[in-house]
């Protein structure tokens, strides 16, 4: 392949998020980009415990069941002679590592807002996370089809709350019983709402064009006047959209629509092709990679295990951040320092996969994993660097783990290895091999217990412990780590990839030991690359 070809093939590319708060519409809305994007015929609704039809993206058990997103999906798709990545994530707050540790694997986000709850916690924690990183984001406003809030109020309490500028692309025409369409203020054209209608061609969707169309009056004589004077003023409010400032992470361009009735769904699609970045350049710890570089590179941010039960195989979901993958290639595992053999890859639509025979910057590819991948692991053609910007957050939230049945100790402590390798749980073991979960919410304690009774057939007992806080350690020679060790080791534990942390009781606890040992450096966040020590 020709150099132009190769750099045509990269700048197809679309690798972006969904965040939003828990049942904003995040599913909904993911499998109707499916849907538009021909990836999928019939999109799955996500209901309650006894549906037997669940959402495309949330294809674990423990998903379907509660109707929750509780891990990430990867799925791909063509649409409009562009490859799209997207990335599902879930929304709830208790899983928002895999959230955060998602993010840093797209090159944009779509932010969905439940217009009748507007901007809620969890969105403006993620949010936060996009920031760091200039993250360019594409406002969905949705479920129009529900009495709401006033767009106007929406918009400014985006605009308050969120820090960010807000530029609207459609505007909605009423809104529950009375919601009529969205006006194009790009393409100064009404879509008219059908109410129980699918995906409609383009030559199948009814449009009026023109804000001041007399027709639009004959049709709705009670919204058109509100909707105008809305309009009018929200454009003298706003700037206009600029692509430069979206690119940077300043300005969000927002559109309204109802994900569950496919309205407003294209409009986002077509902005992701149209404006979203292609694969843009990322660091490591030496030097910047560009995604047009020939050598192979990229990193792991994801691992998943148990995706087909039959078989009990583990994932390494993994961004392409240059060259290309070929199957059965060798590339160079940076962390263990020696040469690996990548097999066949694979591609997703969730749980579905796809032998994959060729992939480029911005593509997610699978790789089969029997324990040598973690999370933040970089593989390239021979060069020493680790990509930056992949973290694990200190936990909040500890129990004790023991196995209701003693011989399945080792069944216990292989099932929490995997999951704490995933990423799903923190997992500790301390010096008497006494193991330690560590948690951002009290879901994922129920999610792991659940995944374990079903995936690895072991029960565990789980109790309440002392411990209130975790911090990595850095020591300045090995005397001082001997030392520390000495003195406290019932307070010493390692994680899945053997650093050792500190487990303090309570934050006066942790002050008085830092206090103490000036020359040992305590980590609340840890970049999952490489050991600290």
């Amino acid at each position: 392949m020709s150099t132009q070809e190769f750099l045509a093939e990269i700048n197809k590319r679309r690798t972006f998020a969904i965040i939003s708060h828990p049942d904003a519409g995040k599913t909904t809305l993911t499998e109707k980009l499916l849907l538009f994007g021909g990836a999928i015929q019939m999109a799955g609704a996500v209901r309650g415990r006894k549906a037997n039809r669940h959402a495309t993206s949330d294809w674990m058990e423990v998903e379907k069941q509660r109707g929750i997103s509780v891990t990430s999906s990867v799925m791909q798709f063509e649409y409009d002679d562009h490859i799209i990545n997207l990335l599902d994530t879930p929304g709830h707050e208790d899983f928002s590592e895999d959230t955060y540790r998602v993010l840093t694997a797209v090159d944009a986000a779509v932010m969905v807002i439940d217009a009748a709850k507007g901007v809620e916690a969890q969105t403006i924690k993620l949010l936060e996370v996009c920031r760091m990183r200039n993250t360019p984001i594409i406002t969905f406003i949705n479920k129009l089809d529900r009495e709401v809030k006033d767009p106007l109020e929406l918009m400014g309490e985006i605009e308050d709350v969120l820090k960010l500028q807000c530029v609207p692309i459609t505007w909605p025409i009423g809104m529950g019983k009375t919601f009529r369409g969205v006006f194009s203020l790009k393409d100064d054209k009404l879509v008219r709402y059908q109410a129980g209608q699918d995906r409609l061609t383009e030559e199948e969707l009814e449009t009026i064009s023109g804000l001041n169309n007399p027709e639009l009056d004959a049709l709705y004589p009670m919204e058109m006047p509100y909707v105008r004077d809305s309009v009018e003023l929200i454009q003298g409010a706003t700037e206009p959209f600029s692509l430069e400032k979206f690119l940077a992470g300043q300005q969000s361009p927002v559109f309204f629509g109802s994900g569950v009735n496919n309205f407003g769904v294209q409009d986002v699609l077509d902005a992701l092709v149209a404006w979203a970045p292609a694969p843009q350049p990322r660091a490591t710890y030496t030097r910047e990679v560009d995604p047009s570089e020939k050598p192979f590179s990229g990193f792991v941010f994801k691992i998943q295990a148990n995706m087909d039960p039959r078989h009990r195989d583990r994932i390494a979901f993994f961004r392409v951040c240059s060259g290309r993958y070929q199957p059965g290639m060798k590339v160079f595992h940076t962390r263990e320092g020696r040469d690996m053999k990548m097999g066949n890859a694979l591609t997703f639509m969730a749980q579905d996969r796809v032998l994959m025979t060729d992939a480029v910057a911005g593509d997610i590819i699978g790789i089969y994993n029997h324990g040598q991948l973690h999370i933040g692991d970089t593989l390239t053609e021979g060069e020493k660097m680790g990509f930056t910007g992949i973290p694990n957050f200190a936990p909040e939230m500890f129990r004790s783990a023991r196995p209701k049945d003693p011989f399945k100790a080792k069944q216990l402590q292989k099932g929490l290895q995997e999951l704490g390798e995933e990423g799903a749980i923190q997992v500790f073991t301390g010096e008497f091999g006494n193991i330690m979960l560590g948690a951002v919410g009290f879901l994922q304690f129920e999610i792991v217990a659940q995944r374990l009774a079903t995936e690895y057939k072991v029960d565990a007992i789980y109790e309440s412990t002392d411990v209130s806080t975790a911090r990595w350690l850095s020591f300045p020679d090995e005397q001082t780590k001997k030392d520390f060790e000495r003195e406290q080791g019932p307070r010493m534990a390692t994680d899945v990839n053997g650093n050792l942390v500190y487990l303090a009781t309570s934050i006066y606890n942790l002050e008085t030991t830092m206090k103490h040992w000036p020359t040992v450096t305590f980590f609340a966040t840890r970049e999952m690359h490489q050991q600290i020590d």
